[in-house]
């Protein structure tokens, strides 16, 4: 179903002034274009991997819309939301599988591009985790922009609406995190 912006935005707002009978339409409206997202995110993951998008999707959303209070912007702050609620599931989800195996060495050959971490094992989601987790503390934009990007699925448009910023911002500091993940990523002991 395809909704404008401002139809989800219009939803959003009353949800977050705590009116839930909105959330029978609100569903429809984003469930396609959050169901893109979680594809995106989960792109690198391994074949057979027990979760996929439309459970991801599910899920991520069930949390989204059972907040005691959500306080949703706009449409963008929804997906924003939704990239952090992804980052912490498949996290969380890796956390259990690598618990379970107790392994998993990843190399990580080149992060120009940053969808080229092969997050195919529960190391490697795990790796990208912590060195966002390290980032945050240098840069808290930067891990912003880097989660909204790679597990949301966010534009450079849409991160630059949601943290107020302009779009140079974004793609200046989005490059810079690149880069700084690849040295991260590249240097940190393997797992044995």
């Amino acid at each position: 179903m395809e909704a404008s912006p401002n139809e989800v935005t219009a939803l959003l707002t009353r949800l977050s002034s705590g009116d839930k009978s909105v959330i029978g339409r609100l569903m429809p409206l984003v469930y396609e274009e959050l169901h893109r997202r979680a594809n995106q995110s989960m792109r690198q993951e391994r074949a057979n991997h027990t979760l996929q998008p439309t459970a991801l999707v599910h899920e991520v959303y069930l949390k989204l819309v059972q907040q005691r209070e959500p306080n949703f912007k706009n449409r963008a702050h929804f997906y924003a939301i939704a990239a952090q609620l992804m980052r912490r599931i498949l996290t969380d989800h890796a956390r259990a599988r690598l618990a379970a195996k107790r392994g998993g060495a990843q190399e990580i050959d080149t992060l120009m591009d940053i969808h080229a971490i092969r997050t195919d094992q529960p190391a490697g989601v795990l790796a990208v985790n912590d060195a966002l987790n390290e980032l945050s503390t240098l840069d808290a934009r930067q891990e912003r922009i880097v989660e909204m990007r790679f597990f949301g699925g966010l534009t450079v448009e849409e991160t630059a609406e949601v943290l107020g910023v302009s779009v140079r911002t974004v793609e200046r500091e989005w490059s810079m995190a690149r880069a700084w993940l690849y040295t991260r990523l590249k240097t940190r002991p393997q797992a044995g």
